[in-house]
């Protein structure tokens, strides 16, 4: 399996700040970590379920994270 780094710099939805979470970029105004989605979808979990989970986080947030991370891995066209 290929480990690819997603920057997240130009995503409005997460923010990262040092000592908050380790680090770790999370949905911004929350402590959620944007890893928290991707294991919940791997294990099976809908966005519906992940919402509930983690109520501080809205539906436009997650869309906007699963957007990013679609276009980081679209290639580019020339």
């Amino acid at each position: 399996m290929t480990n690819i780094q997603i920057s997240w710099l130009t995503c409005p939805e997460v923010e990262r700040k040092p000592g908050r979470v380790s680090g770790a970029w999370v949905f911004r105004g929350t402590r959620v970590p944007v890893r928290a989605l991707f294991e919940n979808l791997r294990d099976g979990a809908s966005i519906e379920d992940f919402l509930s989970w983690f109520p501080g986080v809205r539906l436009d947030q997650v869309q906007a994270v699963l957007d990013h991370e679609l276009a980081s891995l679209s290639p580019a066209v020339a």
